[in-house]
């Protein structure tokens, strides 16, 4: 049975273990979304995982709508990912950018823009005072520009050094818009049956196979539960399809983030489909939230997953590897600092070494 600890072939991503690090925005960016020197250290200490998938990463200014979050449309943000990808080589680990669109959940205040989405509708906040503006309905220029996006910051990742690239499909943003049906009111091919909601994803994909090629290129999804205000009325009827297209296009892995009725971060009562996704996907599974050590495990020996992102515990634990090996104690992650700018709560959690001469 396979452990998290052997290695894995993720498409043409060699991982030296199956603990990969999800995607955590953290804000440590410029304004104008160029990665700074502080991101070297961040993601340098976190090589030990199999794989690094980086923070949201932006595909277009249209597309960012969050303050100091990176990007990977200008030649100033290639060009700072370097040192980043060449400090995670260096320390002999794999690292792939997450290119994001956030569609109707880009801010205008960030952009300057009025945002894009599958459809005319605002998100929801859970504040009286709505950062979200409403968006407009993307038309077919408009669909075709966003694909190119993706694209495009997929070419620019492998400029960078990354060793390949997800696209963002989860958590309510412009991918997942398109595929839920609460979300994408579309009466074109774009809309109403699970098929045409699935499509502008497999472009999207596709673009980005053509750019970088399918063992470059990965997708997250969230299949089960409603997550900034996106939701389906059957998320199996989309979402099992929609895994088997993947799939056939032949990526290098699916990472699915699934909700339950007592996760720490969203909630929902859906049942999971990785079950039935594992059924129709055959290429590698990464499922992700709140796991703890004892479950990844079970479920990687089961073959339920191929491994497990974790997202929280690399904030506190730039040594998670190391300590999920030896059975040591985990540190507890400050909320107060995911997002603030400087150090604090980004590069100074000590490491077991550390502690121990403490």
């Amino acid at each position: 049975m396979p452990t998290l600890f052997d290695p894995i072939q993720l498409g043409d991503i060699a991982a030296r273990n199956r603990v990969l690090m999800s995607p955590l925005t953290r804000g440590r960016s410029t304004a104008e979304h160029v990665p700074t020197d502080i991101m070297i250290d961040y993601y340098r200490q976190r090589s030990g995982a199999g794989v690094i998938i980086t923070e949201g990463t932006g595909v277009s200014r249209l597309g960012m709508g969050w303050p100091n979050a990176p990007g990977l449309w200008t030649d100033a943000q290639v060009e700072a990912w370097k040192p980043v990808t060449a400090a995670v080589h260096e320390a002999g680990g794999k690292i792939v950018a997450q290119i994001w669109h956030m569609g109707r959940l880009a801010r205008p205040d960030v952009t300057g823009l009025q945002p894009l989405s599958s459809s005319v509708t605002r998100a929801p906040y859970h504040k009286p005072e709505n950062p979200y503006q409403e968006a407009r309905a993307a038309t077919l220029d408009d669909i075709k520009r966003a694909q190119d996006e993706y694209a495009t910051a997929a070419r620019n990742a492998v400029a960078a050094g990354f060793d390949g690239v997800q696209l963002h499909g989860a958590n309510g943003y412009l991918i997942d818009q398109f595929l839920r049906d609460n979300t994408n009111f579309r009466d074109d091919d774009y809309g109403g049956s699970p098929e045409n909601r699935i499509r502008f994803m497999k472009e999207a994909v596709q673009a980005v196979i053509a750019e970088v090629g399918a063992g470059r290129t990965a997708i997250r999804l969230s299949p089960n539960g409603e997550t900034q205000g996106a939701n389906d009325s059957n998320p199996e009827a989309v979402f099992v399809p929609a895994a088997k297209a993947l799939n056939d296009l032949g990526i290098a892995f699916l990472e699915l983030r699934e909700l339950s009725p007592t996760s720490t971060f969203g909630s929902s009562e859906v049942p999971k489909l990785s079950p039935k996704i594992r059924q129709v996907f055959e290429r590698p599974l990464i499922l992700n939230q709140d796991y703890t050590f004892e479950a990844a495990t079970a479920d990687v020996a089961s073959g339920l997953a191929d491994g497990i992102s974790f997202g929280r515990k690399f904030i506190a634990n730039p040594d998670l590897v190391d300590r999920f090996r030896r059975g040591a104690a985990l540190n507890a992650d400050d909320f107060k600092t995911w997002y603030t700018p400087g150090p604090e709560g980004y590069i100074d959690y000590p490491v077991l070494e550390q502690q121990a001469a403490e």
